[in-house]
């Protein structure tokens, strides 16, 4: 016996943000792209994270590096490893997009402590 319907599923992140407007883009991005892509075995999700917000930082995208440092975060990249890769792309992908990308990771990563930088 139930004590009512089931709960809705949890929508994803990507029906959260455009499945109202954009129904099928927000599929293939759960099913193609973080369903099929990111589960490939030739990259571990680790580098997969590493090079996504590297081409984001390239790109300039900065909406989408919020979410993508915080998973790069999960998949095993150190604040240390994501800040110095935005560093290193300042000289191939322009000081603009690497200045912009380094306010974005010190709003979802923080500061670096003293300890790192001294």
């Amino acid at each position: 016996m139930t004590d009512g319907p089931d709960p809705a599923p949890q929508r994803s992140r990507a029906q959260q943000l455009v499945g109202d407007i954009t129904p099928k883009l927000a599929d293939l991005t759960d099913d193609v792209l973080f369903g099929d892509v990111w589960a490939r075995p030739g990259l571990s999700r680790r580098d997969r994270s590493l090079i996504t917000c590297a081409a984001l930082v390239a790109n300039g995208n900065t909406d989408q590096l919020r979410s993508h440092l915080a998973l790069g975060q999960d998949n095993g990249l150190t604040t240390d490893e994501l800040t110095e890769a935005i560093t290193h792309l300042a000289f191939y992908a322009g000081w603009p997009r690497a200045m912009s990308a380094a306010r974005v990771a010190k709003e979802v990563l923080g500061p670096l402590s003293e300890a790192t930088t001294g």
